[in-house]
C-alpha cells in the first residue's frame, strides 16, 4: 500500500511517499507556503497520480507529549486533507523528526556531498518527513490515537 507521509509547517511541507509495497519511505518533496490550504490541490494531485492509500501525519506534541497549537491547527488540516482525498489517516509523534533530519543532512555533507545551506533547508522537511514514515513503516512508531481538533485526549 502506497503511503504518503506529511510533515505540516507554517512555512514548508514536507513529503515523503513509500514505495507500492510498503516498505520503503524516500523523501518526496517540499512545498513551500505560507498557508497550508495551498498545499491541499498539489498534495491532492499527488496522491491521485500515486495512487497513495494512505496518509501519514507527523504530529507535533510538546516535549511533555501534550498538544498545544501546531498539534491542534495540524489535526484540523489532516482531517481535511484525509476526507478530500477519502484515504485513511494516522497520525504518529513527530518529536525530534527535525532533529534527526538535521543530523542525517549533516552527516551526508561531512562524507562530501555538495548540500549548501539553502538546499539542506528546502530537504530538511522532506528527510524528516521521511524519517517518521519510515520509522512507521518498520513498526518503530505506533499510531496515535486519532486527536480531536480540540487537542484533548493527548496528554
Amino acid at each position: 500500500m502506497r503511503t504518503l507521509a506529511i510533515d505540516l509547517g507554517a512555512r514548508r511541507i514536507g513529503l515523503a511517499l513509500s514505495d507500492v509495497g510498503g516498505k520503503l519511505a524516500t523523501p518526496y518533496d517540499v512545498i513551500p507556503v505560507t498557508h497550508p490550504d495551498q498545499a491541499i490541490y498539489p498534495i491532492l494531485q499527488l496522491i491521485d497520480r500515486e495512487e497513495v492509500r494512505r496518509l501519514v501525519i507527523g504530529l507535533p506534541l510538546n516535549m511533555d507529549g501534550t498538544s498545544g497549537p501546531a498539534a491542534r491547527d495540524t489535526v484540523i488540516w489532516a482531517k481535511k486533507m484525509a476526507t478530500r482525498a477519502k484515504t485513511e489517516l494516522i497520525f504518529v509523534d513527530e518529536r525530534l523528526s527535525s532533529f534527526t533530519a538535521e543530523q542525517q543532512l549533516n552527516d551526508r555533507k561531512r562524507s562530501g556531498e555538495k548540500l549548501t545551506r539553502k538546499k539542506k533547508k528546502q530537504q530538511l522537511d522532506a528527510v524528516a518527513a521521511a524519517g517518521f514514515l519510515q520509522d512507521f513503516l518498520d513498526g518503530k512508531l505506533p499510531p496515535l490515537p486519532s486527536p480531536s481538533p480540540s487537542g484533548r485526549g493527548q496528554g
